[in-house]
């Protein structure tokens, strides 16, 4: 993974970047099988950018590979 500036992400590019919808997003934060989000105001949360990354590439890691 290239190590990019810290950068808080709102939800919506969670959700592209993922594939996952909302509310698999925050079951899985709940579950501790996904990065929590972060309060950035009262009514206003977002993700750590790496950490989101990290997990896509651990999911990517775990996957089997296809025989070709």
């Amino acid at each position: 993974m290239i190590q990019t500036e810290p950068r808080l992400i709102r939800l919506p590019e969670v959700m592209r970047l993922t594939g996952l919808g909302r509310s698999q997003t925050y079951a899985l934060a709940r579950a501790g099988k996904f990065p929590s989000a972060i309060k950035i105001s009262e009514r206003c949360s977002a993700w750590d950018e790496r950490a989101v990354r990290a997990w896509i590439d651990a999911r990517i890691a775990a996957a089997p590979q296809n025989a070709t």
